[in-house]
């Protein structure tokens, strides 16, 4: 596997995480103190857009890794639980990162 598709996964991860507590942090706002409803607005459509290209990233990694089903869903759904992809996201380089298979070219040594 290519080192370019955790990269993409863990910098998905890591903004969809941040958009999803942007987003609790905007609904606190809206129907705790009515205001900002229009940011909530332009920040939930916001979250989800990014949160499909998440989904998208997070599925090719677990298909190159042969990951099982549930273990697939839950890397899925740790991006609609507010933290959760943090902690995800660091489970899964410790576990992908031995997958890696180095681009560079074999060097001959004499």
């Amino acid at each position: 596997m290519k080192r370019s598709v955790l990269t993409r996964y863990r910098v998905m991860a890591y903004v969809t995480a941040v958009m999803l507590l942007v987003l609790c942090t905007c609904m606190v706002f809206k129907y705790g103190f009515d205001k900002g409803e229009d940011l909530t607005l332009v920040v939930s459509q916001v979250h989800g857009v990014l949160y499909i290209i998440y989904l998208i990233f997070a599925f090719d990694l677990g298909s190159k890794a042969k990951w099982p089903m549930g273990k697939l869903l839950w890397v899925l759904v740790s991006g609609t639980i507010p933290t959760a992809a943090f902690f995800v996201e660091r489970k899964v380089v410790r576990e992908v990162e031995p997958l890696i298979v180095d681009g560079s070219p074999a060097t001959a040594k004499a």
